[in-house]
C-alpha cells in the first residue's frame, strides 16, 4: 500500500526535476538505494530507446505512449541568409500523454505572478 506522502517535490513553473532528483525521489519512495534505483532507471531508459530504435512503440497505460513517426521533407529558410533550403525527411520520437498523466497535468495550478511586477531584462542588447 502506498503512503500519502508526495512522490515528487512540488515544482514551480520555473523549475523541473533532473535525473538525479528523480532517482533520489524514487529511491526514497521505494525504499531502495540510489544505486539500485539508478540501475533500474537506466535499464528502463535503455529498453525504451532500443525498442524505439527497432521501430516499435512503448505504451505505459495511464502514463503515455512513445512512438516513431516519419517527418516529411519540407522547404525552409536559412535565417542568416534568407536562402531557401530543403530540410530532409527524418524519423522523430513522439509522446502522447495517457489519461492519468493528462488529467494530473490539467490540474496543475499556474505559478503566481511576480510580486514586483517589474520587467526583468534578459541582458540582450538590441
Amino acid at each position: 500500500m502506498l503512503d500519502s506522502q508526495p512522490f515528487f517535490k512540488p515544482l514551480t513553473a520555473a523549475s523541473s526535476m533532473n535525473k538525479t532528483e528523480l532517482i533520489e525521489a524514487v529511491a526514497t519512495r521505494s525504499n531502495t538505494t540510489k544505486t539500485q534505483t539508478a540501475a533500474m532507471l537506466n535499464g528502463l531508459l535503455d529498453i525504451i530507446q532500443k525498442t524505439l530504435a527497432d521501430g516499435n512503440g512503448v505504451q505505459l497505460v495511464g502514463f503515455g505512449t512513445f512512438s516513431i513517426t516519419e517527418r516529411a521533407s519540407r522547404e525552409g529558410r536559412n535565417p542568416a541568409t534568407g536562402a531557401s533550403i530543403t530540410i530532409p525527411a527524418k524519423k522523430v520520437v513522439k509522446f502522447k500523454l495517457g489519461k492519468a498523466l493528462s488529467d494530473s497535468a490539467a490540474a496543475v495550478k499556474p505559478a503566481p505572478a511576480s510580486k514586483s511586477g517589474k520587467f526583468k531584462p534578459t541582458g540582450k542588447k538590441k
